[in-house]
């Protein structure tokens, strides 16, 4: 289990690291995806856009 948490949180990191160039093709906005203020910066909770990528990715690791 505690790969599958450090795997996830991996994703997190990288898809926060490439949010700007995903949030031209709509990764972002998706349902589920949130902006949190706290403390008066913006913190984006991308769970609805990882759930995505991590299917596609899973789509294509099975097809190769």
């Amino acid at each position: 289990m505690l790969k599958w948490l450090i795997t996830t949180v991996l994703a997190l990191v990288l898809f926060s690291g490439l949010s700007r160039l995903l949030e031209r093709f709509g990764f972002g906005r998706l349902p589920g995806d949130f902006n949190v203020r706290w403390r008066g910066r913006a913190l984006p909770v991308p769970l609805g856009s990882t759930l995505v990528l991590s299917a596609l990715a899973a789509l294509i690791a099975f097809l190769l």
